[in-house]
This record gives structure tokens, sequence and C-alpha cells, in this order.
């Protein structure tokens, strides 16, 4: 590789952009093994930080690409995004003059990155206001590893951790000390949408929980070096506290080290839906030119001695995909109190709670961010709500809801009859019958038609809640939200049964 890249240097026709190359290559060469073995070039180095430690330099806001535009779906609170004004729903078209219009949101997110006390101008759109130019300080970004913490009825604590960063331990543990103060006897810890982080920090989290000397985690890789035991060094703040942990389908690597050894232990119960299945382990190595390599050096395998990796990606299946591990290949282990657990597949929860399925019209509404859209033009009518707990959207709120979504012409919505009707009807012309089942087709199409109006009262109660949701982001950010989704939020629900059933939570640990 290195010869190749001599000679493109010293001979090709035109001066090679030999940086770009070189990070090309190495970048098609990583792909054949994992999506988590990275090269960071140096010009990546806030993403770097940000992976490892959940802070960067620039702005404070999510956003996400709409269509030809990406937009903020969220400023961070008191970050510079806030401050300097910028809104939710605005639509970013120029940052220092350089147009943004239908690059991807990472490439947007990379022009909004930067060292910390520099300067950007950010040119928008705004529903109703129009376009106007926004000057925003960069400062060092925070990610919050606490999204929200706070007390639930009859003294169960809460607490939303976000990912697994240098602070992660330190911010759990703050979280519980004061939330024992405030009364909580019990503990829900959500770890739902946590992709990961820093082995270490997870150790320490489960060392809350379980006595010193405790197994938690083992690693293995192909080096013997890197076969190691990682037990609990210190003793449990809260050894005998009855705590439920909430996993879903994007918990992933550290996540299901707390909630699987946790798991293992018998020391909680586990709550949701089955886990990601990331059972590797990565080690980030300096290169040359401020450049780093994270690459993946070992399975880690939980207390029973399970690793939950689900896929195999050295051994891709068809078209260069991952393959899931086979069924054959699964082993059952034993919980210290002897419940099964399988490898393999993630970490099930003891209790697997199904979600509510929104219906068709429910689900394009938000897919197509009409929620989203009418609720960026609610909060640039109405200067305040009543509190994140308070709020409901009123009737009259509502039918102007159906009128927004009226109004667009370019939302549309077919029944799944209309579709399958046109089916039918598609494969009828092609055999001839067009003509003799006109009548009839023209009669069942009126009568299966959407009448968008009507559809749209129907399912008043099911898209109500996601449209207070994203009006209280509004006014309230991340922790007004999660308090109004506590309401609806079904594993949260089942998480409070079961810590104050004692004789339930018993018997599933095997206490």
């Amino acid at each position: 590789m290195d010869q190749v890249h001599e000679y493109l240097d010293l001979y090709y026709v035109d001066e090679p952009a030999t940086g770009y190359i070189s990070k090309v290559a190495i970048d098609e060469m990583l792909k054949k093994l994992d999506p988590y073995t990275v090269f960071y070039h140096e010009s990546n180095m806030e993403d770097y930080r940000l992976m490892a430690t959940g802070q960067y330099g620039g702005i404070g806001a999510l956003i996400r690409k709409m269509k030809d535009y990406t937009c903020i779906v969220q400023p961070y609170e008191n970050s510079p995004a806030f401050k300097s004004g910028l809104k939710a729903g605005d639509k970013i078209l120029t940052i220092d003059g350089v147009s943004m219009v239908g690059k991807s949101s990472d490439d947007v997110s990379s022009f909004l990155k930067g060292p910390r006390g520099t300067t950007i101008e950010v040119e928008i759109d705004r529903p109703i206001a129009g376009l106007k130019k926004f000057k925003v300080t960069r400062e060092e970004i925070k990610l919050p590893d606490l999204p929200y913490t706070g007390m639930l009825s009859n003294k169960i604590g809460y607490v939303k951790l976000s990912s697994f960063s240098q602070t992660a331990f330190n911010s759990v543990k703050q979280a519980f000390d004061e939330l024992k103060g405030k009364g909580m006897e019990t503990a829900i810890l959500d770890l739902r949408d946590n992709g990961g982080g820093l082995l270490m920090e997870a150790i320490r989290i489960v060392n809350l929980f379980v006595p010193k000397g405790q197994l938690i985690v083992s690693t293995k890789g192909r080096l013997k070096e890197e076969n190691r035991a990682y037990k609990t060094r210190e003793k449990p703040a809260f050894p005998e506290m009855r705590l439920v942990v909430l996993i879903n389908e994007r918990s992933a690597s550290a996540s299901e080290i707390v909630a699987g050894s946790l798991q293992d232990l018998d020391r909680a119960i586990v709550v949701g839906s089955q886990s990601y299945g990331k059972g590797l382990v990565q080690r980030t190595y300096d290169l040359k030119y401020g450049s780093k390599l994270k690459l993946t050096i070992s399975k880690y395998y939980t207390p029973s001695g399970r690793c939950v990796q689900r896929l195999e990606y050295y051994e891709k299946g068809a078209k260069d995909k991952p393959s899931e591990i086979s069924d054959t290949l699964l082993t059952t282990f034993k919980t210290k109190n002897g419940r099964d657990v399988i490898d393999g597949r993630g970490i099930f929860p003891d209790i697997e709670v199904k979600q509510e399925k929104l219906g068709r019209l429910s689900s394009l509404l938000l897919m197509e961010d009409m929620v989203f859209d009418f609720a960026t033009d609610f909060a640039n009518t109405h200067d305040s709500i009543s509190g994140p707990g308070l709020f409901t959207l009123k009737d009259e709120d509502y039918r102007a809801f159906i009128e927004f979504v009226l109004e667009n012409e370019k939302f549309t919505f077919e029944t799944a009859s209309e579709i399958k009707l046109k089916e039918l009807k598609k494969i009828t012309d092609l055999e001839g019958y067009s003509e003799a089942i006109a009548s009839a087709y023209k009669e069942i199409s009126e009568l299966v038609s959407a009448d968008l109006e009507k559809e749209l009262t129907s399912i008043q109660p099911e898209i109500s809640r996601w449209i207070e949701s994203e009006i209280i982001s509004r006014y309230y950010f991340q922790s007004g939200a999660s308090i109004h989704g506590f309401r609806f939020d079904l594993d949260v629900i089942k998480a409070k049964e079961l810590l104050l059933d004692i004789d339930t939570y018993n018997n599933i640990l095997k206490l």
C-alpha cells in the first residue's frame, strides 16, 4: 500500500489529493471488518471527542435532514444556538455564506462544529418569519449524561442515562444520591436508546448495586493479553435497593453490560424489548499527524459466561451483509439464582413489554414531519404554554392541526384498501378485464377512498400525545418531553408496577 501511495504521489498525471485518497482507502478496508473499527482523520477530531467524552466544540443543537434542507430539531437548553435565537424548525440555508441546501446532515454538522470561541453566521428560513441571519459563537458543548432524572410516584426514582461517557458514573452516582435524599426507595435506570461507550464506566455503575469483588465482565481476544476479568472494586452505595433496568432495540454495548450483568446476578429486573446485541470491545490507538484508529480488540462476556454479540461481521453472508449467529450455535447459561439466559441475541428482558403500534396515518404524519411542522408553527405563534405535566392539546388546537394537514398539498394519504385495489387494477388491466370491471371498480374505489378529514378526526386520541410531546419540547426541552411521556410510557408503567409489588419482584428474580 505504501508503494502504491508513493507512485501515485510521484507519477500520477494530475496532482493527487493523497490525503483524501488515503482516507478513502482506509475507510474501504475497514468496512470489511466491522462498523466499530473506525479511522478518525485529524479533521474528524470533534466527532471523536463527542464519541469519547460527550463533548465537542459547536453550537449545541440537534439537526436532521428534512427533504432538501437540514433543520434544527432542538437547540439544547442554554446552548449557543439557544442563546443566539435559533429555534426548532429553522431550515439552515447557509453557514458563513456556503450553501447547505441539499447537503447531508453530517456535512452540515461538520460546518457547525469547530473550536470554541470562533463565530459563524447561520442563515435560516423560519416559518412565518422568513429569512434571518444569526451570529453564533461556538462553545464547548457537553451533551448531558442524564437527559432527565426525577421522582415518580410512590417513592420511585427515575434516572435516564444517554451514554457511557467519561462522566457517566459520577453523574449517575450524584443523581441517585440526590434522589435518595428526596425519599427514593426504589429506582428505574433507563438505558433505552443508549448505544454504549466506555467499559469502565459501565462497570463502575454496576458497582453501585453489587458487592465488592464481583465479576462483572470478562474480555477475550485473539491476543492473550486482551483476556481480562473486570471485578467491582468498591462497596456498593445501594446494595439493597430494588431496581428495574429499561432496555430496547437501540440499547447496545456498555448498556448491555450493565443490563446483562445485573440480570445475570439477579440484582435487577430487566424490562422492555430485546437489546441490539453488540458484544465487541474497542480500543483507540494514536496515529501520525493527529489521527486515531478505533479498533475492535475483543469480545466481552457477562458474569454467566454469555456473549451477547448478535451479528457475525467478518464472515459475512449474502450481498456482503453481516448474518446473525446461527440458532444452532446458541447456548443457554444460568443466572446466579438459576434462571435461563442465552447468548448471541443481545439481552432478552425478564419482562417484555409489547409496544402499541401506530396506525398507518399516524405513522405517515410523523414520517412526513406534519407533527413537527405544526409544532413549529404553534411555537412561533404562542409565547408560552402550561407546564409539561399539565399541557394537553385542546380540541380547537387539534382542529387547527387537521386544517394544517388538509392545506398541505404535498401530503397525501391512501387507505390500505385503496393501495390494494390499485394493485388489483393493474393486474386486471394486464389480463384484459379492465372494461368488464370498470363500473364495479369505480363503485369499490369510491367506497374505500380515504376521507382525510374524517380519518384525521378518528385518530385524535392516538396522535395527540405525539403533537403534545413535540410542542412541549419547544418550551421545556427534553426534560419536559420526558415528564409528558411518563403518562404513556408502557415500559415505565410496567416498571412502576413491579417495584410496587414486592412479591412479584422477588419471584421473578427467585429471591
